[in-house]
């Protein structure tokens, strides 16, 4: 039995991929100091055998090569993942997920892990205007997050050509799902809108709201993350759904869903380090078996009934 850690193993991608590994008959090691994830996410998956907790820090390497003696492969996903955030204390940003990812490849390197999957982000683009995304345009990040997962990324294409740690960089597009925390003043758009439409309130949006996004459903991200692991293949990829949609028609649909037709939004200034167009090439993942399943109608019915009671 394969054995894999999962560092952030308890936060909202994180706990999705944990039990999908273990569904597929991985033993599976979730790290995570839970900053921000959360037991509930895990609960039932530890109820199950080959499922363990450790909570432990990143930031702290002897720790991690304590743990991956264990591992045949090590998903990285525990990070600080929030722009806006990284903006108002840019060293915490930098310290977890710069500093953090370096451990994760010294701590992979000196016990040997057979692969290192890394989650990186869609905002290492920036707002160059070409689109879609590709993997080998110009990155032109706008954030101190984006730069902390730029760094990551070079971090492992070099632990790869100098220690001959094979590794694979997924760059995720405005990820979404269950588990999505609506609680948090840096809460992404989808969550925010959801909690804030429940409660009869009128969700901002910053701009005119014409901004597009790739918005990507979890399941499909967890699957993505295995499907690398499994392949030969190595290198940077685009994790997404490869299609776009309006903030605007976001809200609509939120709406539609939810059968709600009395809530308008307000219009904010844009925030710093926002990007106006986001839009991924998905054919060079599609190489290692990565197709996504759920459309964003598919996976809002799927996530809008999993924060109906939480808010």
């Amino acid at each position: 039995m394969k054995t894999a850690i999962v560092t952030g193993g308890a936060g909202f991608i994180g706990s999705h991929l944990a039990e999908l590994l273990h569904e597929r008959g991985y033993r599976v090691l979730i790290l995570d100091n839970l900053s921000s994830g959360k037991i509930a996410n895990i609960e039932r998956l530890l109820k199950k055998s080959n499922a363990e907790f450790i909570q432990g820090d990143i930031a702290n390497i002897d720790v991690l090569k304590k743990v991956f003696r264990q591992a045949d492969c090590v998903f990285h996903q525990a990070a600080v993942p929030s722009v806006p955030c990284s903006i108002n204390d840019p060293g915490t940003s930098h310290n977890v997920n710069a500093t953090g990812t370096l451990n994760v490849l010294l701590a992979a390197r000196d016990n040997n892990v057979r692969k290192v999957i890394y989650a990186s982000s869609s905002s290492v683009y920036g707002d160059t205007p070409r689109l879609p995304k590709t993997e080998d345009m110009l990155v032109k990040p706008l954030s101190p997050y984006a730069v902390s997962k730029l760094t990551g990324e070079h971090y492992c294409r070099v632990f790869e050509q100098v220690y001959g740690l094979p590794n694979v960089c997924l760059r995720y597009f405005n990820v979404y799902g269950p588990r999505q925390d609506p609680e948090s003043q840096y809460a992404a758009v989808i969550p925010r809108f959801i909690k804030e439409i429940i409660q009869g309130k009128s969700p901002v949006i910053f701009g005119d709201g014409m901004q597009t996004r790739d918005f990507t459903f979890v399941k499909d991200v967890a699957e993505a993350n295995i499907l690398a692991a499994e392949s030969d293949t190595t290198g940077t990829f685009n994790i997404a759904r490869g299609s776009r949609v309006t903030v605007n028609k976001l809200f609509e649909l939120i709406l539609s869903i939810l059968d709600i037709d009395n809530i308008r939004p307000i219009y904010d200034e844009p925030r710093n380090g926002d990007i106006r167009h986001s839009y991924a090439d998905i054919s060079r993942s599609k190489a290692f078996g990565y197709n996504p399943k759920h459309n964003l109608e598919e996976g809002l019915k799927e996530t809008i009934p999993s924060f109906i009671g939480l808010v």
